[in-house]
């Protein structure tokens, strides 16, 4: 096994951390600033455009202190290692986890089965760039000897929800290239985008690894069906490219086998968009942005890789994710975005962290005795401010948060700019802070209230905050800085995987339910089921049937 599998509970960091906890718990951040003068400068890391403060955490230089000897006692360096090196740590599935491979300098050896696979990401990346470099500059005619003018993604998880995310988030960047995305078996779904479409000058990307995924192909299928209505069956291979490596089947379904962009077992689909899974976001803003978001992600594989535990932003960052969810029973993280650029990213994020860390059993096979993962969440600030905010403020649960800022605007609009900004450092001054009852009091008698309603409204009206919350402030956002971003959220996802003595990168629990509804599927047009369900799903799918 290339993972050392490692009880966190069992170590005897655990049992340090637990009495630290119980002599901290209740402290307020506000006693931990005052205690401190230099806090919040201790507490910060500035690594190239980014500065990340960690001030505002529940957390003593002693708590870093003390999870930073658990990550050494589970030895997260030699799990970084091999991380990096191309061993098998995805054991379950026999193979290694490699995205970090996509993004590496072209002079970079990483061996797999003892072939350095930097040469051939390379020729696929090439591939991406002259077939980008073809549609955007109008060289690739459409059957009918038009230009491409649009571009539809046809995928789901990792092959919609990465290249989906980033295209959103660059849209800033974005050619003339329209560019959507279809992902739910829901037919409903595919039937609206082809409303937008023109048949002759779209191009469709089919991106599935098997090219046997349900919703995938069953949108595929559909899709051609609507374009062969409109164009004959030799069009096909001028409108249709796949990502995929299975071959044969892609070439059945009409596609030329020079537009088949392979894809490698040692890419999981939820860290897929570095490889020819991006074609989408090539194809959208340009294969020098794709490129650049390439390289950020690349320097912060270096930052995280070769910086000490200490002054590690994606360490730091999980550690306080253990911290948080072992010690202090804290189930969920916010994802708060101060940009409408990055509007899906928490929806991304849901799929990385919860499909990687969403696990029972150990690296030893055994059921944890601990809880494992985090529900993710979030929308961009300021909308999430008039929604949810009131839950963390005064709600019972408590829910750190990640505050993700940009000290730039890419329109330049200041006045706008620094609205957003001034709500984005005050949220997280109020979380800390909170407002105590002697601060309403003298609220309330200000504006000449009886001494009745200041009694009746007073108790409402205080936040008790010690609120913990992380502040990303990035300089701009750009093909780079995403990339980096992205790249933080993986390495994250790693170290808490390592510490909590999980796989993080099979998916089993994707695929009981899809078993089940390929049964259901066949029973929907038969007169008996195949299986015996229990009561409650038989009565569903009767009721369904009797009345679709």
């Amino acid at each position: 096994m290339a993972l050392k599998a490692t009880n966190p509970t069992k170590t005897q960091t655990w049992e340090q951390l637990t009495s630290h906890f119980n002599s901290i718990k209740d402290k307020h951040l506000n006693e931990l600033f005052n205690s401190n003068k230099l806090r919040a400068e201790q507490l910060s890391l500035k690594w190239d455009d980014f500065y990340v403060d960690f001030s505002k955490n529940r957390i003593t230089q002693e708590t870093l202190d003390l999870l930073i000897q658990l990550a050494n006692e589970v030895d997260l360096k030699d799990a970084i290692s091999k991380y990096f090196s191309g061993d098998i740590i995805n054991a379950t599935e026999k193979r290694a986890v490699l995205h970090t491979a996509l993004r590496a300098p072209k002079d970079a050896e990483v061996f797999v089965d003892g072939v350095n696979v930097i040469p051939g990401i390379e020729d696929v990346k090439q591939k991406i760039r002259n077939f980008t470099d073809r549609i955007v500059g109008g060289e690739h005619k459409g059957y009918t000897d038009k230009a491409i003018t649009t571009v539809v993604n046809i995928g789901i998880g990792g092959s919609d929800l990465g290249p989906a995310m980033v295209v959103d988030a660059l849209q800033y960047y974005k050619n003339h290239l329209k560019t959507y995305f279809v992902s739910n078996v829901d037919g409903d779904h595919y039937q609206e985008i082809i409303k937008n479409l023109n048949p002759e000058t779209t191009l469709f990307v089919i991106v599935s690894k098997t090219f046997t995924t349900q919703e995938t192909l069953s949108n595929a299928k559909s899709i051609r069906a609507w374009f062969l209505e409109s164009l004959p069956k030799e069009a096909v291979s001028k409108h249709f490219v796949a990502v995929s490596t299975n071959i044969e089947s892609v070439k059945t379904f009409g596609i030329d086998e020079q537009n088949i962009f392979p894809m490698k077992d040692w890419v999981g689909g939820r860290f897929s968009l570095w490889s020819a899974v991006g074609l989408s976001i090539s194809l959208a803003v340009g294969y020098a942005n794709f490129e650049n978001l390439l390289k950020g992600a690349g320097k912060m594989d270096a930052h995280f890789k070769s910086t000490s535990f200490d002054k590690n932003i994606p360490v730091i960052s999980a550690l306080l994710t253990i911290w948080y969810n072992n010690f202090f029973d804290a189930e969920s993280e916010a994802i708060i975005p101060y940009t409408q650029y990055l509007n899906q990213f928490a929806t991304y994020l849901q799929q990385g962290i919860m499909e990687s860390n969403g696990k029972f059993i150990d690296r030893a096979g055994d059921k944890v005795n601990y809880q494992t993962g985090t529900i993710i969440w979030g929308e961009p600030g300021t909308n999430s401010q008039h929604a949810f905010f009131q839950l963390i403020h005064q709600g019972t649960k408590l829910i750190p948060a990640d505050f993700i800022g940009f000290v730039k605007s890419l329109h330049g609009n200041k006045d706008h700019h620094d609205k957003l900004m001034s709500n984005y450092f005050a949220q997280t001054e109020a979380l800390m802070n909170g407002k105590t009852k002697k601060v309403v009091l003298a609220e309330l008698k200000s504006q000449s209230m009886s001494d009745a309603d200041i009694e009746t409204l007073l108790p409402f009206k205080v936040f008790e905050g010690n609120k913990p919350t992380t502040s990303i402030l990035i300089q701009k956002l750009t093909p780079e800085s995403l990339g980096k971003l992205i790249a933080m959220y993986e390495h994250k996802i790693f170290v808490q995987g390592i510490i909590w003595n999980i796989f993080s990168y099979d998916q089993f629990g994707v695929e009981l339910g899809k078993q089940l509804a390929k049964t259901i599927l066949g029973e929907l047009n038969s007169e008996k089921p195949s299986v015996i369900h229990d009561e409650s799903t038989q009565r569903l799918v009767d009721y369904y049937k009797e009345n679709r």
